[in-house]
């Protein structure tokens, strides 16, 4: 007896609830909404059950469908080891959808160039970059295969995820070419303390940040003005306004190219900024996602 359910409808029934879009899982899966919906019919009579439906805010999950997603995910990990040990990977071609979390100060000097190198390497794959983000359970991603790897440099990460160094980066103050500590060879503890700070939004669960934590430590406290969630917006704040922004030098470095910002060292002893990638002992040993991470190495450390 031919048996109604396929890998192709797997993949679409799990990313249908997890994007609880028809259009979203289309995109992922690189076929047309009607092929999508067309499945989804077909999923509904399999199953008996609506799977979606719509509300007030949009399309959300049955409870049944709820209850399919645990299930659907183990199959396809399933399927998805079976097909990689029976044929090696080739990134020429392959087909496959890569996940990458990344905080978005990355976006000026390594997301760019990972692109770029996966472009050229994979030109039949797909590469998701995620932004972490309050809303975004990275832990949660890499358990159920949607991210690959995380990059991020925040002190104390999840034991029980792998973890390997990419690089570390000074810590340096920016601000306005117009900043009246800018006539200054250096900034000094006292300069810091006294003056007015622009910080990032805490990413990945609220956790402190490197910077955060020393500060915390030395039983330090920021007079921060301004609080912003998308760090590449940062440097042009400060073009107009009094404020110091700490960051690593890489990013700085990027932008005082072109915008009138002076970049200087911070004070208070901070230790250097220490980046590295995580991902879950479930893609471990799987060739793709390997890959992968020797992808993000190279580009960290070249």
């Amino acid at each position: 007896m031919a048996e109604p359910l396929d890998t192709h409808l797997l993949r679409v029934l799990y990313l249908v609830l997890q994007e609880r879009s028809v259009s979203r899982a289309a995109d992922r899966l690189g076929i047309t909404q009607p092929a999508v919906s067309s499945a989804l019919k077909r999923l509904r009579e399999i199953t008996g059950d609506e799977l979606l439906v719509r509300t007030r805010s949009g399309m959300t999950a049955t409870e049944r469908a709820e209850s399919l997603i645990a299930p659907t995910r183990a199959a396809l990990d399933a399927i998805d080891s079976i097909l990689v040990m029976a044929e090696p990977f080739d990134p020429a071609k392959s087909k496959r959808v890569f996940g990458v979390g990344a905080p978005d100060y990355f976006d000026a000097f390594f997301l760019s160039n990972l692109i770029d190198r996966f472009r050229s390497k994979v030109p039949n794959g797909r590469l998701n970059i995620r932004s972490l983000s309050l809303d975004i359970d990275f832990e949660r991603l890499l358990e159920e295969g949607e991210l690959d790897v995380v990059v991020g440099n925040w002190p104390n990460p999840p034991d029980y995820l792998r973890t390997t160094m990419l690089f570390d980066d000074e810590v340096v103050c920016m601000l306005s070419d117009r900043h009246p500590l800018a006539k200054k060879q250096e900034i000094s503890a006292d300069d810091y303390i006294k003056a007015l700070h622009l910080a990032p939004v805490r990413y990945a669960g609220g956790v402190r940040g490197a910077i955060d934590e020393h500060l915390h430590k030395q039983g330090i406290k920021r007079d921060i003005r301004v609080s912003l969630p998308y760090f590449h917006v940062a440097p042009y704040v400060l073009t107009t306004t009094d404020l110091i922004f700490t960051t690593g030098r890489r990013f700085a470095a990027h932008y005082a190219k072109f915008l009138p910002i002076k970049v200087m060292p911070a004070p208070l002893d901070f230790p250097p900024l220490r980046f590295y990638q995580l991902w879950h002992e479930r893609t471990h040993t799987a060739a793709p996602a390997r890959w992968l991470r020797e992808q993000v190495a190279a580009v960290a450390t070249g």
